[in-house]
């Protein structure tokens, strides 16, 4: 995971970091991949710039966001899918195991130091499970 100077400062990567404080990774960084588990899983790899040697399986995503020692912060990780409608609509079974990945990534950090929250850009669109914030 790449770092960024400042919050507001040069964001080439899909990750900020902010000072120590935490970690910010946008999927997709300004581009839309291909709508499958696929093109959800490379998008992942190269955005969170996984350490080399991980694989492009859902496995691998899943062994990734448990043992987060690549990408250190101090406070927290948070996770920004903003074009997760494409996939929901495109691709229903890879979206459920997205949603089922990220939940399992998000209950095991939740009571640490180090917590992670995933926000699924609002678009319009519900989907059952996934509680919508005002």
């Amino acid at each position: 995971m790449a770092d960024a100077p400042h919050a507001g400062g040069d964001r080439r990567h899909g990750l900020d970091r902010t000072g120590r404080r935490g970690r910010l990774a946008r999927l997709p960084p300004g581009r839309t991949p291909r709508c499958d588990s696929d093109g959800f899983l490379r998008l992942c790899r190269e955005t969170l710039e996984f350490p080399e040697g991980v694989g492009v399986t859902w496995d691998a995503l899943e062994s990734a966001l448990t043992d987060l020692s690549w990408a250190p912060a101090e406070h927290g990780y948070v996770v920004l899918y903003e074009t997760w409608s494409e996939l929901a609509e495109d691709d229903q079974p890879a979206f459920r195991a997205v949603l089922d990945l990220f939940a399992g990534a998000v209950k095991r950090r939740r009571d640490t130091a180090t917590p992670m929250t995933v926000l699924l850009s609002s678009v319009g669109v519900e989907v059952a499970g996934v509680p919508r914030l005002a």
